[in-house]
């Protein structure tokens, strides 16, 4: 993975993540939602750490390879959009309340670290081991995620107390003990002397495999830009890191706008087909074209929002377009 970069920058790189997310770990320590503003500051600083790291490497390898990181940056950044909705559904359908994201997602990022390393010293010779096949599966869990989030739409925020029935500890339980209740925030619990894994791990478990799906497209995309791993790599790690917090900005912002779910369940739909249709030769849509349709969908579920506002169930019933007291409402009932 080092090529013509030394050991000594593998170190700092490695560095720099891992006291950024002992930073953000000790910042969210609490089982609680992150709030819109705490989402767009982690935005802000993940930005700045990839945009200053990108420094660095001009500066020390010159500019051709800053551009090729920051290009690596922006296209795993955006070819990454879709997982967010897709994490989105996951927790969704394991009914996982705002308070536990956080803690689902910084132990994702941490198997994220390890698997895009596969991935990027494998190249795209992975995508040859039943790629095609896999994405083809991946994609029909799509469909069927957005077809239960539009089951749930208009409910709130759920919890269900007993697991037994759900499809992940139906599969899981004739391979693993697993335990059909949640413990807090805890991803395995003992009971009757043996280490059960709790429906919190099954949840961080398909989190990591939606990850591994979309490593697919965009590591090979990077490699095509650049060859160099190091690059490939940080380029990787940085949008990663940077999507998580994205992801808590798309959460919070959907307490308030009531019409954006609704648009979340048509990108989900949209990416569902658009893996399909790719992987049986139907239809290439390329990822600007992607981005567009993602983007306007999410614009009318925005905009419809201020228009056609909605009482919000799991907001006190209060309108759902955003408004300084709502905002002032929200953060006092801890949010």
């Amino acid at each position: 993975m080092i090529g013509e970069y030394s050991l000594l920058e593998v170190i700092l790189f490695f560095g720099i993540v891992i006291a950024s997310l002992w930073i953000d770990l000790k910042a969210h320590g609490e089982d609680k939602p992150i709030s819109l503003k705490n989402a767009a500051l982690w935005s802000g600083v993940w930005i700045a750490l990839a945009f200053l790291f990108s420094l660095y490497i001009g500066v020390s390898h010159g500019w051709g390879d800053s551009s090729l990181f920051l290009t690596g940056y922006i296209l795993e950044k955006s070819l990454s959009v879709d997982n967010l909705f897709v994490i989105m559904a996951i927790f969704s359908s394991f009914y996982i309340t705002d308070k536990f994201q956080h803690r689902v997602l910084y132990y994702g990022i941490l198997g994220a670290l390890i698997l895009r390393m596969i991935f990027v010293a494998a190249g795209s010779s992975l995508i040859e081991i039943g790629g095609k096949y896999a994405l083809s599966f991946f994609g029909l869990f799509v469909l069927w995620s957005a077809y239960k989030m539009w089951q749930a739409m208009g409910g709130g925020e759920k919890e269900i107390e007993d697991y037994a029935n759900h499809f992940s500890v139906r599969w899981t339980k004739k391979f693993l003990p697993v335990h059909p209740h949640l413990c807090g925030h805890d991803f395995f619990t003992v009971q009757n002397g043996r280490t059960c894994a709790t429906p919190l791990f099954l949840c961080l478990v398909c989190v990591e495999f939606a990850d591994v799906m979309f490593a697919f497209d965009s590591v090979p995309a990077i490699i095509a830009i650049t060859q160099k791993p190091f690059l490939v790599y940080t380029s990787n790690i940085f949008a990663i890191l940077g999507l998580r917090s994205l992801y808590f900005l798309l959460a919070a912002a959907k307490r308030y706008l009531c019409h954006l779910e609704k648009a979340v369940i048509g990108i989900l739909i949209f990416i569902g087909l658009k893996m399909l249709f790719d992987v049986f030769g139907v239809l290439h849509i390329t990822p600007p074209i992607s981005l567009t349709i993602v983007a306007t969908l999410l614009i009318f579920g925005i905009v419809g929002s201020y228009l056609f506002p909605e009482p919000l169930p799991f907001v006190e019933q209060e309108a759902c377009s955003v408004t300084p007291e709502a905002d002032s409402k929200t953060k006092d009932s801890g949010v």
